[in-house]
């Protein structure tokens, strides 16, 4: 079998590698991921009871954990959690931050790399990286192959349109400075249709999808039906391979 092409984009792991000090300062450059985390994280554990039907015994892979801000938080509730980043400083800010929760395995390395093929969750997210990898059907190929039978995928990303060109990158870090410079390439945002077919190809069906409004001025976040620039989507894995 021959060796899978990474994802990863060098430069991309470089950027948070250097930003990696300052995941857990609310106040610093990772504001927007504390406010807009915290919308998030809700809408997930409510996702995933409704789901799993408040089963207590779940296992769930964070894919692109950064700093751990949705990891840790999902740990102490009782969910068993691996974390995997290709940062090597994303990691260690979240151990470091982490080192007492129980149930909190943090790993480096994309998902070829730091899982094994046998290792399956009820619960798999991808939040906020599909945007920066090289190669999204191939990346979420892999991400998926780890969703358990009847589990469960949760991914947030950023539309690619001329408004998300204006208030991701334009508005957000060039005029506003609410986030670094270069966080974002407007060429690497993925459309929902892109996402599902994704998705789809690896062999889970769409259950939801809402938009997410994120007021900079504000630092204020909402779900909306408008998903032109931040939006989520959830997928679901059939109970069994035969069923559709």
């Amino acid at each position: 079998m021959s060796e899978q092409r990474s994802t990863v984009i060098p430069a991309e792991v470089a950027r948070f590698d250097a930003w990696s000090s300052t995941w857990w300062d609310p106040a610093g450059p990772m504001r927007p991921l504390h406010v807009t985390n915290a919308l998030r994280l809700a809408w997930v554990r409510d996702a995933i009871a409704r789901h799993h039907g408040g089963r207590s015994d779940l296992s769930l892979l964070d894919v692109g954990c950064g700093g751990g801000l949705m990891a840790e938080p999902l740990a102490r509730a009782g969910l068993r959690v691996v974390g995997i980043d290709a940062s090597a400083g994303n990691i260690g800010a979240a151990r470091r931050h982490g080192r007492d929760v129980a149930q909190l395995d943090y790993r480096v390395g994309e998902p070829a790399v730091s899982l094994r093929p046998d290792e399956h969750f009820d619960v798999v997210l991808a939040l906020e990286v599909v945007e920066h990898v090289d190669d999204v059907p191939a990346f979420l190929a892999r991400v998926a192959s780890h969703v358990a039978l009847g589990g469960l995928l949760i991914a947030s990303t950023i539309n690619r349109t001329a408004r998300s060109w204006l208030l991701a990158i334009v508005g957000a870090e060039y005029v506003l400075r609410v986030l670094p410079v270069g966080t974002h390439r407007w060429q690497q945002f993925v459309t929902p249709a892109e996402l599902d077919a994704a998705a789809m190809h690896c062999g889970l069906r769409p259950l939801q999808r809402l938009g997410m409004r994120y007021l900079p001025l504000l630092h204020r976040a909402s779900w909306t039906p408008d998903t032109s620039v931040n939006y989520l989507a959830s997928y679901a894995r059939p109970d069994s391979e035969t069923s559709a």
